[in-house]
Formats: C-alpha cells, sequence, structure tokens
C-alpha cells in the first residue's frame, strides 16, 4: 500500500482546500501594487462572488475588489442602499478570498456603524481574508456613490472611526482606504479637504468618489498627492471615463472597475435566457458560452481529481 501520509504534490492549486498565500503574504504583495511606481496603475475589477473571483485571477489581474453594490445586486437581489449586514459581509468575503490566491479589497460601507462597531467590522472583515477594507463617511444607511441624495457623518467622526478601526487591526499590514463622499453634497472643495483629514487619521489609500470633470480629478490628483489614490470606474456614471494612462497621468494609483464584471453578466445572461426563451433550445447557443472543459478548468476539477486519485492509491479512501 502507498504510503498514507505522502503528501499530494499539487496542494497548492486546490484553492479553499490546500496551501493559499497566507492573508500576511496577500496584504504585502497588495501594498506593494500600491507603492511601486514601476507597477503601472492597478486595474481593480469588482467581484460579487467566488465565480468572478475566480474569473479575475484568471484573467490575469493582481486583485479583486468585493463589492457592495454587486453583492447586494447578485446575492440579494436588492439595491445598494445599506440593506446588508455585517455578517453577511463577512460570510460573502469568506467565500471570496478562500476561492483565489488574489488579495481582496473589500467595501466595508460605513463600517456598520460608530467608531466601536467599525472596531468590531473590520476585525470580522480581517478574519475573513480582506487585503484591504474601505469604509466611507455616509451615514447608515448609506447609498451608491453614484445616486443622488448623500448624507455624511461629519468629517470629524470619521477621522474618529479610522483612527479606532486602525488601532483595531490584528494585522497591522491590513489597507486602509477612506472613501469620501462629499463631492455629491458638499462640492468637490469639501471632498478634498476630508480627504486630506483622513489621511492624518491613518488611511493608507484616499477614494475620492464620484468627481464630475477632468478638472476635478486633476484637483484630487494634485492636492492629494503623495497617498494612493482610487478613482473609480462608473458607466454611464458621474465621473468621466479615461483610458488608464489618462488616470495614471492625473495621479490616480488604483482605477476601480466595481461593477463591469456584473453589468456584463446581466447583459450576457439577459442574451442568452432570450435565445433560449424564443429558440426552444441551447445547441444554437454553445459558441456563445463556456465549453464544458473551460467550466471545469475554471474550478480545478482536474486538480481535485488528481488528490482524489492520489489518496485513493495512498489506501485512505474508506
Amino acid at each position: 500500500m502507498a504510503n498514507s501520509t505522502a503528501p499530494f504534490p499539487d496542494a497548492g492549486a486546490l484553492t479553499g482546500v490546500g496551501p493559499a498565500p497566507a492573508p500576511a503574504a496577500r496584504r504585502a504583495r497588495l501594498r506593494s501594487l500600491l507603492t511601486d511606481p514601476s507597477a503601472g496603475p492597478l486595474v481593480l475589477p469588482g467581484v460579487t462572488d467566488a465565480l468572478g473571483a475566480r474569473l479575475v485571477e484568471s484573467a490575469g489581474f493582481e486583485a479583486a475588489y468585493a463589492t457592495g453594490a454587486g453583492l447586494a445586486n447578485a446575492q440579494f437581489g436588492v439595491p445598494d442602499i445599506g440593506l446588508v449586514s455585517l455578517g453577511e459581509v463577512a460570510a460573502h468575503v469568506d467565500r471570496v478570498a478562500s476561492a483565489t490566491a488574489l488579495p481582496v479589497v473589500v467595501d466595508g460601507d460605513t463600517g456598520f456603524g460608530g467608531p466601536v462597531a467599525a472596531m468590531r467590522a473590520v476585525r470580522m472583515l480581517e478574519r475573513a481574508g480582506a487585503a484591504a477594507i474601505q469604509l466611507e463617511d455616509q451615514e447608515m444607511p448609506k447609498r451608491c456613490g453614484h445616486f443622488d441624495s448623500h448624507a455624511l457623518i461629519p468629517a470629524e467622526h470619521m477621522a474618529a472611526k479610522l483612527v479606532a478601526v486602525r488601532q483595531a487591526l490584528e494585522d497591522p499590514a491590513t489597507i486602509i482606504v477612506a472613501r469620501t463622499d462629499a463631492r455629491s453634497v458638499l462640492g468637490i472643495d469639501e471632498a478634498i479637504r476630508r480627504a486630506s483629514r483622513y489621511a492624518d487619521a491613518g488611511a493608507d489609500v484616499l477614494f475620492v468618489e464620484a468627481p464630475r470633470t477632468v478638472e476635478e480629478l486633476e484637483r484630487v490628483g494634485r492636492e492629494l498627492a503623495g497617498v494612493p489614490l482610487v478613482v473609480n470606474v462608473v458607466e454611464g456614471g458621474k465621473t468621466p471615463q479615461l483610458t488608464l494612462d489618462e488616470y495614471a497621468g492625473l495621479g490616480f494609483r488604483v482605477v476601480l472597475y466595481a461593477n463591469f464584471l456584473l453589468r456584463a453578466v446581466i447583459r450576457a445572461g439577459t442574451e442568452a435566457l432570450a435565445h433560449l426563451r424564443e429558440s426552444g433550445r441551447t445547441a444554437t447557443y454553445t459558441d456563445r458560452i463556456a465549453t464544458w472543459q473551460e467550466r471545469q478548468n475554471l474550478f480545478h476539477l482536474p486538480q481535485f481529481s488528481a488528490a482524489e486519485a492520489h489518496f485513493d492509491a495512498a489506501g485512505v479512501r474508506p
């Protein structure tokens, strides 16, 4: 009989089962991507589930963004108006982070309350696998940054929240992203002032949501230089859609496409189901869907099958 303790040589390929990069290694990798000027802007696609994380990783991106709006839409069928609980977000992050070797940036919304509540929130999200956690200065319940009618907490309250969450982190390498929605409520001057204050309070990365013009983007990049900056690209939203080089030239280190993948899937699924409804068959649509083998490869079936065969040969299966 084969040695039942013999290691499976490809265990690292079984994401979620075998070894994967430790959380600390993922956070270090993300920090390197954010601070290395030779790396170019970090393109950050949003994901709504483990499938999305696998697609982002397979496409060759360096990190994934667990989108709060996408979670609300795709997993609960509700709009992004603060209806999803902290426990639901943490469970979701655990599934996403377990399905990929990439660092995962997590949309933590408002931190689910004041400073003490936010301390608990970041601890839970860290333990679920977050490499970075984004917090924003809206009141609860929050709204999508490209909606209208936002309400903000005072800047000093947000600064206190950032100080608190920095002290609450289990791993000091965990990255804190501070987002302000002040542009939509109080104008670009206040948005920049708030973001600067949030950097002083301990934020590693700044995210001024929804600048309206290239001139406003340029001001954000110039006046907040020295801290990695996020620009959120919302197709049809309020911020100008530019090229990666243009965003980088304006001073942005991270270019976030939070719900591009979700919207692409909505359109593709709608068209596929319309075809099925109209034709009553799928054989005429197979050139527009993933092949059987592409699907199995994406979810690592060959590696899982090899692991089963390995341990069967070791005589450990009942």
